[in-house]
């Protein structure tokens, strides 16, 4: 089951999915649960950047799913939606402040040749974004304010001792 956060500042919710079943559901389904997963991420990151003022993260998951259906006719739709796709998760992770990301050519190159690698990615990034917009932070986060404020003490341990020579 997936676990599912609150989109802040919106009364939406976002799902932290386990990338292993979107990949596991969309084969046995023949590709039928990768449309609705890739129209309901779509949304859940149009919702959060629109929470954030801002439409880098999306602002059309119906477009991004006719891209990736019939668009497939016309062949070059899919492949833009995808690589979009990945800016946009991308957005979402710089919002969230998670310091995560995959390069969105890298994505797509993987996502055109092991097309079932390119949605775990795609998931496995966007779960970093939700748990980071839920305040669980990434490694990355909490080292930097680890350093920060062992930087702020050490300045305030040179100063203590030239305060009282005074």
């Amino acid at each position: 089951m997936a676990e599912v956060v609150q989109i802040s500042g919106t009364t939406s919710e976002a799902k932290i999915r386990n990338p292993l079943a979107v990949v596991l559901l969309s084969f046995i389904t023949f590709g039928i649960y990768f449309w609705f997963w890739w129209y309901f991420v779509n949304r859940e990151m149009a919702e959060y950047g629109e929470a954030n003022g801002t439409d880098e993260c999306g602002d059309s998951p119906g477009m991004s799913l006719l891209a990736v259906t019939l668009g497939a006719f016309i062949i070059v739709p899919p492949f833009v939606s995808i690589f979009k796709g990945f800016n946009r998760m991308n957005a979402a992770n710089r919002l969230a402040g998670s310091g995560e990301k995959m390069e969105a050519a890298i994505g797509l190159i993987v996502w055109i040749f092991i097309a079932p690698v390119g949605i775990f990615f795609f998931q496995y990034y966007l779960n970093k974004a939700w748990h980071a917009m839920a305040g669980g932070g990434t490694a990355p986060a909490v080292e930097a304010a680890v350093a920060e404020t062992v930087a702020v003490e050490a300045e305030s341990a040179a100063d203590a001792p030239a305060d009282n020579q005074g």
